[in-house]
């Protein structure tokens, strides 16, 4: 088509055919194959043509012996053709033989090598890392990081193709996040159980072609991530807790694998459940339920605060990746919160009635201690006074006055503790 034939322009085809020599003599052998060549088709599926060799015995049942250039992915067929989804980023070459049985015991006859090499340009203005990811089946998420010579301003188109796709079809909305760029286009799950065998091939260039296209092959079997998934109940039940959820949707429980996390608000501690089989056997489930998943947590306690959410991701049951978890679920909480405006009335009631309790025990303390230790007079300030100056009378009794005023405020002291005491009694 016309854009394959732009979009592979500046290809380089290796138009020679190089002969590998063997070290079976030539007698021995088939004549080598015709007219070798290659091309591209959809974005990234390259296939080779070639026709029978010349002069081939009468006799000889003609199969066909091919590798690639490192000797990878080695075939035996009776077909003249064969193809590769690869991606176009480095040269990839293929020798095809023929010989006249399928025993691979059998010298092949001289091998005829074609390659072709990635659309020209400078390797450093290609994007790199390049990755897509499927979410939940539904949409497929790819991102990438510009390359080091291009251009701050630099128009980026990506071109998808698969299989259930009549012909190459463009992303249409490229969005900057950060120092990625990225584009998202559908690709629901269809009912043809060999969907998921497919692949999705990616390309990524620019407008104006100054940059050197990047390609990349996305296996439908890798590369998922589910949604989270919905909890949908959450009750007790002899002293564990019991969790039910709903998957997320275009999955079957068998091919997921689930972490269930409980979180105490008593102990502050979390806890993580692993779940491979999420069953709703138990008769406290709600059952025929369709898609749903069920667990029960031991030793949970009741009487606090327990908090549940749930993230899952592909097995290897189903899928090749396991490694993309979902974001977390919702969460969903059940037992009984703490009363935190009770809490906080008591932490500040608490300090005023021990302070209040302390300054009571001192004055109780000093009361008791003039009761038990009682101040005794001093006799020579009164034998002073009886045989001093006794011409100062003022000065005479003006002491006396006051020792008798000390001596009559703690005998009143006393009295008042007594009189207490009785009263309490």
């Amino acid at each position: 088509t016309g854009f394959c034939y732009v979009a592979w322009a500046g290809l380089k085809l290796l138009d020679s055919s190089h002969l590998v020599s063997q070290s079976a003599r030539i007698t021995e052998t088939q004549p080598p194959v015709t007219n070798l060549s290659v091309s591209v088709e959809n974005l990234c599926t390259v296939i080779w043509t070639w026709n029978p060799p010349e002069g081939a015995s009468p006799n000889c049942s003609l199969w066909y012996f091919s590798h690639f250039g490192d000797k990878q992915d080695k075939k035996l067929a009776p077909e003249t053709r064969r193809s590769k989804e690869v991606p176009l980023n480095e040269k990839i070459c293929l020798q095809v033989g023929s010989q006249c049985s399928t025993n691979e015991s059998e010298k092949p006859s001289i091998l005829v090598e074609k390659c072709i090499s990635p659309p020209e340009g400078d390797p450093e203005s290609a994007v790199t890392e390049l990755q897509c990811i499927w979410h939940n089946l539904s949409y497929m998420q790819c991102s990438w990081l510009p390359g080091r010579n291009t251009s701050p301003d630099t128009n980026y188109t990506l071109y998808y193709w698969h299989r259930s796709l009549e012909k190459i079809r463009q992303c249409e909305e490229i969005y900057k996040e950060g120092q990625y760029f990225g584009c998202s286009f559908d690709l629901t799950k269809v009912k043809d159980s060999s969907f998921e065998q497919h692949s999705v091939q990616i390309m990524v260039k620019d407008y104006a072609g100054k940059i050197k296209p990047s390609f990349n092959i996305v296996p439908l079997t890798s590369r998922v991530k589910p949604d989270p998934p919905h909890i949908k109940n959450l009750s007790f039940h002899n002293g564990d807790l019991h969790v039910q959820w709903e998957n997320p949707q275009n999955f079957i429980s068998r091919c997921l694998f689930y972490e269930v996390e409980v979180n105490n608000s008593q102990t502050e501690t979390h806890n993580v459940f692993s779940v491979q089989e999420a069953k709703c056997q138990n008769p406290e489930f709600e059952r025929n339920v369709e898609n749903t998943s069920c667990f029960m947590v031991p030793g949970v306690l009741p009487d606090t605060l327990n908090t549940v959410r749930i993230r899952v991701k592909t097995n290897k049951l189903c899928y090749e990746d396991d490694k993309l978890w979902s974001n977390w679920s919702q969460e969903m909480s059940i037992g009984k919160k703490r009363n935190s405006t009770l809490y906080i009335t008591m932490l500040l009631i608490v300090p005023v009635i021990v302070a209040g309790a302390i300054i009571v025990l001192l004055l109780y303390l000093k009361r008791l201690k003039i009761i038990i230790f009682p101040p005794i007079p001093d006799p020579g300030k009164i034998f002073k006074e009886m045989f001093g100056d006794q011409n100062d009378d003022t000065l005479h009794w003006k002491k006396y006055d006051i020792y008798e005023k000390q001596t009559k405020e703690e005998t009143d002291s006393v009295v008042l503790i007594e009189n207490l005491k009785k009263a309490s009694q």
